[in-house]
Parts: structure tokens; sequence; C-alpha cells
């Protein structure tokens, strides 16, 4: 079994139902889902102007590799209306492998870590809630000291799911 962090993220449509269909599609397809984080609303990050996100990291085992991975996180993001148009644009769902246990891979169609954690508050927020300490294979430190020297003051707040 292998432990992976996924980021989901949604700002088109019906945000948190994208969210809950995500996480199912993932439960079925890719692994048994273990912690999820609080939903987070967030301002939209790559200077695109949009709507708001709603985010969520996961921490889930799996039995598929890196790639097969992907390749599921991929296709649950096709089923869920996501249209690739313009980078860092508005999106239905967008879900990105954020660590895969302590592995370090780099190819063209496949990063881990993912190479913006560090720099981004939506994603970090939710991370350091279900896994705090949790070392950064690249820089060897947790990702709760990392997001203690994050520069990226964007507004991340907690929701109350409930009320979406």
């Amino acid at each position: 079994m292998h432990i992976v962090y996924l980021i989901l993220g949604s700002n088109l449509g019906d945000r948190k139902a994208i969210l809950n269909k995500a996480i199912a599609l993932i439960s079925d397809k890719v692994g048994e889902v273990i912690l999820k984080s609080k939903i987070y609303e967030t301002a939209p990050w790559g200077g695109v102007e949009q709507p708001a996100y709603l985010n969520q990291v996961l921490m889930l085992k799996t039995t598929l590799n890196p790639e097969k991975t992907l390749k599921h996180v991929l296709e649950i993001e096709k089923d869920l209306g996501r249209v690739r148009v313009v980078k860092w644009g508005a999106r239905s769902l967008d879900i990105d492998v954020l660590f895969y246990d302590d592995m370090i891979i780099n190819t063209d169609d496949l990063k881990i870590p993912h190479p913006f954690i560090h720099l981004r508050k939506f994603v970090l927020v939710p991370l350091v809630e279900i896994a705090p300490n949790f070392i950064h294979p690249l820089f060897s430190v947790s990702v709760e000291d990392l997001l203690k020297k994050l520069v990226d003051h964007s507004d991340v707040q907690a929701i109350d799911a409930s009320l979406l």
C-alpha cells in the first residue's frame, strides 16, 4: 500500500457537489480515502480573473503506481466536466497529486512532489490540517514548517460545508 496526498479544487458549477462526487470516484477508482481536510474557500492563484475555489486535501491508501494514480485522477476530472482551456483558469474540477509516499518523480507527464506546494497557501493550509509532520522529500522539512515560511498571503478560509 502507498500513501498519496491529493488536492481537489473547483470553482465552476456546484463546487461542493463536484468535490463530493470526486471523492466518491477517487474512493472507487484510486484508493481508500483515510483523511479529508475541511473544505476551504480560496482566492484563485495564477493571475487569471475567476471565481473563488473550494479546495480540499485528501490522504488515501492505494495499490496503484504513481502513473496509474495520475491516469485515474485525470479521468475523474474529465468525467466531472473538466475542460482544459487556459492554464490556471476556471475549472469544474482540478485534482493534483501532491505526494506519493516520499517518492521524487520528475518526468514530462508527472512531477512528484507537486512543484508548487511550497508556494501555495491554498495547498499548505489544508495539507497541514491533516498531515502537519509530513516531510517534503525535496526540502527535508515538514509541511507545517513550509507553511510558517510561506510568503503567499492570499485568502484561505475554512467554511461550514453544510451552508453550501
